[in-house]
């Protein structure tokens, strides 16, 4: 047999590669996270009944900016951890950023409260529940970016399930924004940032077992 014949022999058979492959896997993913959390709050929790005048206030949309900028950043990095050997690159600052601003401007908050009121503003009325809450939102998503991370290539097994975890996380405390009343930015900075810290550890001691290939 001969060099031709035996390329040929190899690719027998091989279909082409999808190039979209990545962009619709994790599409589908975020898409059921978002679907399956904001029905699980639904269900569970309901919508918050002042949702539609407190949404045209200007503190209501920078609660959502929180989770929203992570789920920028999350959903960029792990595009790019998805393929072998690759890099956190520049999107690791969209992790950082909101989470030093919100840090921030809670810092700032604090500073200028009452020293009797200052536990009161970080905890809030339902920080008992909070954290749970967006770790039980987050399963719907967290099984759906497996799913899309386990179609392709990663390498860095760890640091893509934390990175799959935040997304999950990210995309279910935006849809429990529609349901907490909470509209204190330490809050935000402690207990939405911890509920969403659950399945980023989880997906990172769930990646090397999982996303091995």
């Amino acid at each position: 047999m001969n060099t031709d014949d035996f390329i040929s022999l190899l690719a027998t058979g091989v279909a082409p590669v999808d190039r979209h492959a990545l962009t619709k896997r994790f599409a589908i993913a975020v898409l059921t996270g978002a679907v399956g959390a904001t029905l699980i709050m639904a269900m569970l929790l309901g919508f918050r009944h002042d949702l539609a005048d407190v949404a045209l206030t200007p503190i209501f949309w920078s609660k959502i900016a929180l989770p929203l900028c992570l789920l920028i950043g999350s959903l960029w990095m792990s595009t790019r951890l998805a393929r072998p050997g690759g890099r956190a690159g520049g999107s690791r600052w969209w992790i950082a950023a909101p989470v030093v601003a919100v840090w921030l401007a809670g810092a700032f908050v604090l500073m200028n409260a009452p020293d009797g009121a200052r536990l009161a503003i970080v905890l809030g009325r339902t920080w008992r529940v909070c954290p749970f809450a967006i770790a039980l939102l987050s399963v719907p998503g967290f099984i759906a970016v497996f799913w899309a991370l386990r179609g392709l290539a990663p390498t860095r097994l760890a640091l893509s399930g934390a990175i799959g975890g935040l997304l999950a996380g990210s995309t279910a405390t935006l849809a429990y924004c529609l349901h907490c009343p909470e509209m204190g930015i330490p809050f935000w900075g402690t207990w939405y940032l911890l509920g969403m810290l659950v399945p980023t550890v989880i997906g990172a001691l769930l990646g090397p077992r999982v996303l091995r290939w």
